[in-house]
């Protein structure tokens, strides 16, 4: 049960009914709350302990546990479980039951003046202003799923240093952190001068890596100008346009491919993970390293024409934010929602080197939460 959908519940009626306990505020929905879930929820120093972390286990919860002599105390409810005689008190508004899935914010290329952009030097700053202006950083990020850090010392592996500050790195078959150049015989396309279309990044791991990071090092070639696209707001763009080929995008799997004399890796997914509500929450799409979809005929022609459009979409500028990467410019994204790619650059004339590397998401989510613990004091 969520305060925040229901209100501030003033006084409620209590009644078991039906195999639920339901509290009936004096104005509003009847909120019914299943008598094992009351019961899993005791908030007690039996039941859970000082860190938060439950207690209780749910196998030695009895299955003829019934709530008996509940009476309201201001907003505490006091419950007797009987037959075991264990008492529970909990706060009628802490109660939170019911799910409210909240949608993202999802964006197109009108989005470009919102992009999360910190300089370096404030956000590692060890203080309170500097802590703020990370936290007020790491936010943007992660509701847009990418951001921009500017200043950023033009200095070797520190693409892998700025990662540190909200996780830890993710080290791969490509090291810590890897160089994205153009080189002789390469085993991975980013290393060549090649324009590459918007992409997520090793779609062949599991768990794919949830952060990137690039840092531009060297930018004195022509061309080589970054896009970033939302694969989320566009997934739900081809939804709209082809339901019925979203739905096979969603739930068809392909298998993605990487070899080179070092690795050899493959894992078989939806090009669109969706949640247990429907929503995107994960784009897998990188042309490169998909091989040959395997499905019955009817469903491949309609899974083929949503994959094009899908890849027309994104390749469409009304969903694309572009960026001139200089020296010290280092970008950030979620890898499971935001892809990313390049334009074609001139090999032949100046240099352009990037460094990047990976981290995971929930250590972005950790040092968010910690920050604002800290902010707030």
């Amino acid at each position: 049960m969520d305060s925040s959908a229901y209100g501030t519940i003033a006084r409620p009626e209590v009644a078991v009914v039906d195999g639920m306990v339901r509290f009936s505020p004096s104005t509003g929905q009847a909120i019914d709350v299943p008598i094992a879930a009351l019961r899993d929820s005791c908030p007690c120093a039996t039941c859970r302990h000082p860190s938060g972390q439950r207690l209780l286990d749910p196998a030695s919860i009895r299955t003829d546990s019934q709530p008996t002599d509940i009476h309201l105390d201001g907003d505490t409810v006091r419950v007797m479980w009987m037959p075991e005689g264990h008492e529970s008190s909990y706060s009628v508004n802490a109660l939170t039951f019911a799910h409210q899935p909240v949608a993202p914010m999802l964006w197109d290329a009108e989005a470009a003046s919102r992009l999360p952009i910190a300089t370096h030097g404030e956000v590692i700053a060890d203080d309170p202003i500097g802590r703020g202006e990370r936290l007020r950083w790491l936010r943007g990020v992660e509701q847009m799923g990418c951001g921009m850090l500017r200043g950023v010392p033009v200095v070797d592996g520190e693409v892998a240093r700025v990662a540190e500050l909200f996780s830890h790195v993710r080290e791969t078959n490509y090291g810590r952190w890897f160089d994205v150049r153009s080189v002789v015989d390469p085993s991975n396309l980013a290393n060549t001068s090649l324009g590459l279309a918007a992409h997520t990044d090793n779609p062949y791991r599991d768990p794919v890596p949830t952060m990137q990071l690039l840092h531009c090092l060297e930018s004195t070639a022509s061309g080589g100008e970054n896009m970033l696209v939302d694969g989320w707001r566009v997934a739900e763009e081809a939804r709209a346009l082809q339901p019925a080929g979203f739905d096979l995008l969603a739930r068809r799997g392909v298998t993605f491919e990487y070899r080179d004399a070092d690795a050899e890796m493959s894992h078989h997914a939806p090009l669109i993970e969706l949640d247990t509500d429907g929503m995107v929450r994960g784009i897998r799409f990188n042309p490169r390293s998909m091989q040959q979809p395997s499905m019955p005929a009817d469903e491949l022609a309609i899974w083929y024409d949503a994959y094009l459009l899908f890849a027309r979409l994104l390749a469409d500028p009304r969903f694309q934010i572009r960026l001139r990467l200089d020296p010290g410019d280092l970008f950030i994204v979620d890898n499971r929602r935001v892809l990313h790619g390049r334009t074609a650059f001139a090999a032949t004339s100046g240099s352009r080197l990037l460094q990047g590397c990976y981290a995971d998401i929930d250590g972005l989510r950790s040092t968010i939460a910690v920050l604002a613990r800290e902010v707030a004091t």
